[in-house]
């Protein structure tokens, strides 16, 4: 093996990743960031002191903001980066940290115990911020003057630094109208135009993600190998593809199987039969995607070439009845 070789092993092995992004959305993230931590620190300095709360300057904002500026100037669109992992994971860890603190002997084993009921915790609330995980640890191992606050310390100076951090990431990222933040509001304008060839005729390459990845000129974070193993999923669930259920049947749900804006499922919640000289009428809602919340109507038929395959909701995402695994 040459050393190129030898390199480009190390590199996978290490982890580092060839990032895409371009300079300019680098030096945006790092401004950000910059800004973001101070005006944090300089808030919340003037805030506690306005109210006389005879804190120092040690308990006045947690570290654990520091890592939550990386993701929310960094990676604004990742799913650890919005408003919900960002309040929850921090507030309910140092909750669990300061319950630990209060009620298990002092020692290394109430640390890891914080840090591990946290981590359960953000996962079952759906809350995961790597950040949270600091938080539980400062409130546990953060020195006398944090342990004598007790539960204040999670109004402040925890939940004032939270407040104030995601306003400001909020109002950075709006200015440049590809960061919009939290994601939901960064929904892109995307046309939808008609293919030249069959689907048939093509696949989707990992080759295909990585340029898709290059265009959206943000931080992706997942691995190649990660792509790669979800793009392989995603194939083997397609060719187990159901086209078009024979039975439509009230109560349940159906997906059109489209990707993106275009997706929706509806459910089938009655029928009109005799409402309309017997014609086979059903009434739908849709309860996800395309038009959500909104109800209609039509014949079976055009109902059933519509859908694509039955579904279900399991743990929040819908997925295809025949194949829950």
């Amino acid at each position: 093996m040459s050393w190129k070789s030898h390199i480009s092993a190390a590199a996978q092995w290490l982890g580092i990743e060839r990032n895409q992004t371009s300079h300019g959305e680098k030096l945006i993230s790092a401004l950000g960031a910059a800004v973001g931590m101070a005006v944090t620190i300089f808030f919340s300095i003037w805030v506690l002191k306005q109210a006389q709360l005879g804190l120092t300057g040690s308990v006045l904002i947690i570290s654990s903001l520091g890592a939550s500026a990386v993701l929310l100037f960094a990676v604004p669109h990742g799913a650890l980066s919005q408003p919900w992992p960002v309040i929850g994971g921090h507030m309910i860890s140092a909750f669990i940290g300061v319950c630990c603190q209060q009620w298990l002997p002092e020692g290394f084993m109430t640390a890891g115990i914080a840090v591990g009921l946290a981590v359960g915790a953000m996962y079952y609330l759906r809350c995961i911020h790597p950040p949270g995980g600091a938080s539980a640890l400062t409130a546990v191992i953060g020195g006398s003057e944090i342990s004598e606050m007790g539960y204040q310390f999670l109004l402040y100076p925890l939940l004032l630094n939270v407040a104030v951090m995601l306003a400001i990431a909020l109002s950075f990222n709006f200015l440049f109208p590809w960061r919009r933040y939290p994601a939901h509001f960064n929904t892109r304008q995307i046309s939808v135009k008609q293919s030249l060839m069959p689907t048939s005729d093509y696949v989707l390459t990992t080759e295909d993600f990585n340029a898709a990845i290059h265009e959206l000129d943000s931080f992706v974070d997942i691995t190649e190998e990660g792509l790669t193993e979800l793009l392989e999923k995603a194939r083997q669930h397609a060719q187990l593809n159901i086209r078009h259920p024979e039975n439509i049947e009230r109560g349940r749900f159906y997906s059109n199987g489209n990707i993106g804006s275009l997706w929706g499922v509806r459910q089938v919640i009655d029928d009109a039969e005799r409402c309309q000289q017997g014609r086979d009428l059903i009434i739908y809602k849709t309860v996800a995607g395309q038009n959500l919340y909104q109800t209609g109507y039509c014949d079976r038929e055009s109902f059933r070439q519509w859908a694509r395959f039955e579904v279900i909701e399991t743990q929040g995402l819908w997925v295809k009845a025949d194949h829950q695994s």
